[in-house]
């Protein structure tokens, strides 16, 4: 079979994807430990995949004895929930000993709902290991995306004096070291990405496709400061302090990874504290050893009363957080991306952020923000002030911050998913006919 008959054969409103999510489910919390940006990815892709016309199922595990099995997404999209080990949140390295549990009962439920997919699109090391065990019994092609990789982060956490995190196990690493061998293609959303996978696990770049992630400006959008306060006041306890105040936003979860105490420790080299809030979104009661820590650190740092933690907060609240903010913070030492720095300038807020993920490439320098080489606090007090001795944006300045995002919505980004699928696929079944001939 040639690529042109492949192509005929299958248009491109007839894939049929099994994306694989196994530790981390895509309708979780946002901010809680283990879900983050990537639950965005998966379903933000998953849905807009549906509208092209394609149907995706993700599997992920049941994290609470209330998960329904299936849950619509929207169009020719669902996400079932399958057994695999307790009803309940556990820790992301514990989800590996039940990866068997959660492969047989994703068979089982293929073959009992009478399912067949053309392909496999993992996510994360942990799903990866999952799709290379039903490849080989669907014979399909498998796509993996790692979204982080162990190897980076282990070196990160070498360089970085503060050593912030748990170092990543070898079983992490070697389990990607045999994705990156045995997957028919990797996603990648950066070119580092794609560099990192080279240098690191010796990946062909033949194998790397690069497709940065998108945002979803219909919710992402900038919304009148004054109203976007108000709303942010509604999940303040107690009195709101929010009138005249310059708002700094941290959005992320409490991985010590995210550099929030970095930030943290910037404040006092700030000249106007008293006029500064520092919210901060994402965590919750599995984080408050962390969060204490934080709290800690502001008071000895006599910096407390500029900072607010309000914990999670629902995702569709997170555009009035944004347009209220003066600027979005992310300090991160590591970034596979950087989602959060898309939604707020979707929002029409500038960013202020480190040299990772694609950071340059969505900030323009001085215009919509400034990308600093790392996250030292002097350096970040620096461009804060910048930042924040700005005038007040006015709707035009929002709108001109919200243009320089314009192509990177999930239709632009799903069209070229869905496009370089497709190309595995036929090469694949090219492949499978040269084999047989």
């Amino acid at each position: 079979m040639t690529r042109k008959d492949y192509d005929r054969l299958m248009p491109v409103d007839q894939l049929r994807i099994a994306m694989l999510s196994a530790h981390s489910c895509p309708v979780g919390k946002l901010g809680t430990k283990d879900t983050g940006g990537m639950s965005v990815y998966i379903r933000e892709l998953a849905c807009e995949l549906g509208k092209l016309g394609h149907s995706v199922d993700i599997y992920t595990r049941v994290h609470d004895p209330n998960d329904r099995e299936i849950y619509e997404l929207g169009p020719n999209a669902r996400l079932i929930h399958l057994k695999a080990g307790e009803d309940e949140e556990i820790h992301k390295l514990a989800v590996y000993s039940h990866l068997p549990d959660f492969v047989e009962n994703l068979d089982i439920f293929r073959r009992s709902n009478n399912l067949r997919y053309d392909l496999i699109f993992s996510h994360y090391w942990l799903s990866g290991l999952a799709g290379m065990r039903l490849q080989r019994s669907w014979h399909v092609p498998h796509i993996t995306m790692f979204h982080t990789l162990g190897a980076v982060k282990n070196a990160i956490r070498d360089r970085a004096c503060a050593a912030p995190g748990e170092a990543e196990p070898a079983l992490r690493i070697e389990a990607e070291r045999e994705l990156v061998r045995s997957c028919d293609r990797i996603i990648a959303s950066t070119e580092a990405g794609r560099e990192e996978l080279v240098g690191y696990y010796g990946a062909s770049p033949a194998k790397i496709s690069v497709v940065p992630c998108g945002v979803n400006l219909e919710q992402f959008r900038p919304v009148d400061r004054a109203q976007a306060r108000l709303r942010m006041a509604q999940d303040y306890p107690g009195e709101c302090r929010l009138n005249g105040e310059k708002i700094a936003l941290f959005v992320g979860r409490m991985d010590p990874l995210k550099g929030l105490d970095r930030l943290i420790e910037a404040l006092p080299h700030l000249d106007d504290i008293a006029r500064l809030r520092l919210v901060v979104i994402g965590g919750d009661e599995h984080n408050g050893g962390e969060i204490e820590q934080l709290r800690q650190l502001a008071r000895d740092l006599n910096v407390q009363d500029a900072v607010d933690f309000l914990g999670l907060v629902k995702h569709e609240r997170l555009p009035y957080y944004y347009s209220g903010a003066d600027v979005c913070v992310v300090p991160s030492y590591y970034e596979s991306f950087g989602l959060v720095a898309l939604e707020s300038l979707a929002c029409g807020t500038p960013v202020l952020a480190t040299d990772v993920g694609n950071h340059r490439q969505v900030i323009r320098e001085a215009e919509t923000g400034y990308v600093i080489a790392d996250n030292d606090p002097s350096r970040i007090a620096e461009k804060l002030t910048l930042l924040l001795s700005r005038p007040d944006a006015d709707e035009s300045v929002g709108r001109a911050v919200r243009r320089t995002v314009a192509n990177f919505g999930w239709p632009t980004i799903a069209e070229a998913i869905s496009n370089d699928l497709r190309l595995v696929l036929a090469n694949y079944a090219e492949n499978q006919a040269d084999v047989q001939a």
